[in-house]
């Protein structure tokens, strides 16, 4: 007989990663990245999770609760789904809030699940590379949280960290659960470098472990104004199939706050206890270029590469060329990424200085910080290849079964070429089938789609003319996709 209750896994996937820019942008951030190894940071995650189950006396792991950003929906199926991992419910934010009201929608659905669930809550876009210890950490916590405690996961600091926040936790032992006597902001150098010796102090991973009922009554009791917004946008939520998406007037209403300031660093001394496990399993949240070259093997020299990338007299340099040949001759301590639309290089000591480059960006409304030259789609994908004032081409590749939307364009016409696979394309009343080699007009307004019968992906070639080839020129009829 198991006398735990269901355990669900919430991976909070909603982060944009500024500091990882040129890779990491709006519409494909940091946790959808393969930074080192086959995986996702998101699947990475997914899968270390999904190690939890198994075992007896064992709780009952239940499928992931997954929230996001709305325009990430189609990525969070696609990633678990080239991982066989299947999600339970993907909770949609319209818009950014922070990671307190995240957590209060997923505590609202897994109350729906049954019982009252262990929440396993976790970041989607940190690197755990000691899966064995981060499960003997989990285990312990969640042995505390059955009985309702607040349970964080500690890391042991390996270095006088001043970008992350600190937990102060004395006689902190492996695998033991001791109370947490108080959350410290980030200190300076000087002081990092004491609560390093003095050895009383974690680094502060945003990782926790707690009773869904558990965290919404603290939240009623610390913030009950994001309670009450929250309850709210979860009554006024609509569904389709596994997503589910909150009242989006009463979702914009909610206060923007973090789960530690609306509610973690208000427990200690309350009648809220929080407990904390130390965590020592090689855990890295990659906040920045520096923190990937510290994560990456490295050459004999210290340079962490990936890509076509040569080096001559060059050390300790993390290089990421993703379109060409990258060289650095005689240079050190530099990040320099290429990407097929973007370069950045910067000093290593500078990395966290990169958002200011993405608030550039922002502020001169480039798409540079949105979108990369290849665009992600939930049919496949596009690269924007060329293009001047009045014509634009693109590489596009449509998965097998795949459609596009049926749609038109008041802008511009389009010429198609295909280049591999099979091509159903709808253009008026008139349905054709096109393979390798041959080509189609798509006249400026005409009603139209492109469909991948075949087996194998589809590519095409597109060229498109007209006085205006912006990617808002569309006009659906109809999507599976529902957008």
């Amino acid at each position: 007989m198991n006398d735990f209750p269901p355990l669900i896994p919430v991976i909070l996937a909603g982060g944009s990663g500024t500091r990882l820019w040129p890779l990491s942008r709006a519409g494909f951030p940091k946790q959808f990245l393969c930074l080192g190894g086959e995986h996702s940071l998101f699947q990475q995650t997914t899968m270390r999770l999904a190690g939890l189950a198994g075992g007896p006396d064992r709780f009952v792991l239940q499928p992931a609760l997954v929230v996001g950003n709305e325009e990430h929906r189609f990525l969070v199926l696609e990633q678990m789904r080239e991982i066989a991992a299947q999600p339970g419910r993907v909770l949609l934010e319209p818009m950014g809030r922070n990671t307190a009201p995240a957590l209060a929608l997923a505590a609202l659905a897994a109350l729906e699940e049954g019982g009252d669930p262990v929440m396993v809550v976790t970041p989607a876009d940190h690197v755990v590379t000691d899966e064995a210890a981060f499960h003997a950490a989990l285990g312990a916590a969640v042995a505390q949280a059955v009985d309702g405690q607040i349970v964080i996961l500690g890391v042991a600091p390996t270095r006088p960290e001043t970008g992350f926040g600190y937990i102060h936790a004395r006689g902190a032992q492996p695998g033991a659960a001791v109370a947490v006597q108080r959350f410290v902001e980030k200190p300076d150098a000087a002081t990092a470098q004491r609560y390093l010796a003095e050895g009383d102090y974690l680094w502060n991973a945003g990782m926790f472990v707690l009773k869904a009922s558990v965290w919404l009554a603290a939240l009623e009791r610390f913030r009950p104004d994001i309670a009450a917004a929250s309850r709210a946008a979860w009554a006024a939520r609509s569904t389709d199939a596994q997503f589910f998406r909150p009242g989006k007037e009463a979702f914009a209403a909610i206060p923007a706050e973090s789960i530690d300031y609306a509610v973690m660093e208000r427990c200690p001394g309350s009648e809220f206890p929080i407990q904390v496990v130390p965590l020592d399993a090689g855990w890295s949240d990659l906040g920045a270029w520096d923190a990937v070259w510290a994560a990456l093997p490295k050459d004999e020299a210290g340079n962490a590469t990936q890509g076509d990338v040569l080096t001559v007299g060059s050390q300790n340099n993390l290089v990421h060329a993703s379109s060409r040949l990258v060289g650095l001759v005689g240079v050190k301590d530099l990040v320099v990424v290429e990407t097929p639309d973007a370069v950045l290089v910067a000093s290593r000591a500078h990395a966290q200085d990169v958002k200011h480059i993405v608030a550039q960006l922002q502020s001169q409304q480039r798409e540079e910080h949105n979108l990369h030259r290849k665009v992600h789609r939930p049919w496949g994908w596009y690269d924007s290849i060329d293009e001047s004032e009045r014509f634009k081409v693109k590489r596009i590749q449509v998965k097998p079964k795949a459609s596009l939307s049926l749609q038109k364009h008041y802008h511009r016409a389009e010429h198609w070429i295909v280049v591999k696979g099979t091509a159903e394309i709808t253009c008026g009343e008139k349905v054709v089938i096109l393979t390798e080699n041959q080509s189609t007009y798509i006249p400026l307004g005409e009603v139209h789609r492109l469909s991948n019968p075949g087996t194998i992906p589809l590519e095409l070639i597109e060229v498109q003319s007209g006085s205006y080839l912006g990617e808002d020129d569309i006009v659906r009829y109809e999507d599976r996709y529902g957008r």
